[in-house]
């Protein structure tokens, strides 16, 4: 009876051990989409009154975590069902990226408020800053979504290359999927809360000193690093759908073997937000004719 205990215990550590390397394995290989990722939300998590950085950055949380209990299972089923499914999930996303990069870089260039121009700001209301702030949390959750099933895929890749058993499988992926979100909103908690312990410590200091100078720093730090990550998070958009386009579509991935990887990538995700956008502003303007 006790070796029969001892045997399942021992089963049990042999399990954890596999999952342990695996897990460490399938993040290394997903480590280039956690940037991405991580870029991407914190661009999104910012640019809301600091009373409401954190529930926002919470409701975006909890979003991830459903994403990834949507995705877990699903992605399993259709590996087991019909494996090509996932490729076409991932194109249609790839497309949605694209698309939200691409919009970013448009608004930017020719949406902007113009120098001499004449900018009358209106009081934001309530229900209106409301609405705002719940929209953006419903994109970042769904970018979240797409970026989730692609790290999702490269994670269960791993397992399917190293021929574990399904339960290793199950667990791995699905530690690999805690680790992304923990990590990515940890991360980017403590990005948008700089200014605020720059603040703290310029008053635990009394303004003199080395922490003040530091705290100093956080707070001016903060505006310039958000400006960065807007950059970078579109930027990264584009690469990842670009990336999905060249892995997952057989043509795209052996066309311009001469060109860097990144260069190719950013070039097919930006022509495919061209498209989306493009399809995206026609459409809307045949549904306005029809509702005229």
């Amino acid at each position: 009876m006790a070796s029969g205990f001892f045997a399942i215990l021992d089963d049990i550590a042999a399990l954890m051990d596999d999952v342990a390397m695996t897990s460490k394995l399938a993040t290394k290989k997903t480590a280039g989409i956690l940037g991405d990722d991580l870029a991407v939300n914190a661009e999104k998590a910012t640019g809301f009154l600091s009373s409401r950085e954190l529930p926002v950055l919470w409701a975006i949380t909890k979003g991830s975590f459903v994403n990834k209990l949507i995705i877990l299972p699903v992605v399993f089923l259709l590996n087991w069902l019909y494996t090509p499914a996932i490729n076409y999930i991932l194109i249609l996303g790839g497309f949605y990226l694209a698309f939200e990069g691409v919009e970013k870089i448009i608004e930017f260039l020719f949406h902007r408020p113009k120098k001499g121009h004449e900018v009358i700001v209106e009081a934001v209301q309530p229900e209106n800053a409301a609405a705002s702030e719940k929209s953006k949390v419903k994109s970042a959750v769904t970018t979240d979504f797409i970026l989730s099933v692609e790290i999702v895929i490269i994670a269960l890749g791993t397992v399917l290359e190293e021929k574990h058993p399904l339960l290793t499988q199950i667990i791995t992926v699905s530690v690999v999927a805690f680790i992304a979100t923990v990590g990515v909103y940890g991360i980017v908690a403590l990005i948008v809360r700089m200014d605020d312990a720059g603040l703290k410590l310029i008053k635990k200091s009394n303004g003199k000193g080395l922490f003040s100078k530091l705290g100093q720093l956080l707070v001016d730090a903060l505006p310039i690093i958000i400006k960065i990550l807007g950059v970078v998070g579109t930027i990264a958009l584009i690469l990842v759908s670009g990336g999905i386009f060249a892995h997952r579509i057989e043509y795209f991935h052996h066309l311009l073997p001469t060109w860097p990887a990144m260069l190719k990538e950013f070039l097919f995700g930006l022509i495919a937000g061209l498209i989306a956008v493009g399809v995206f502003f026609t459409g809307k303007k045949i549904v306005s004719l029809f509702k005229r």
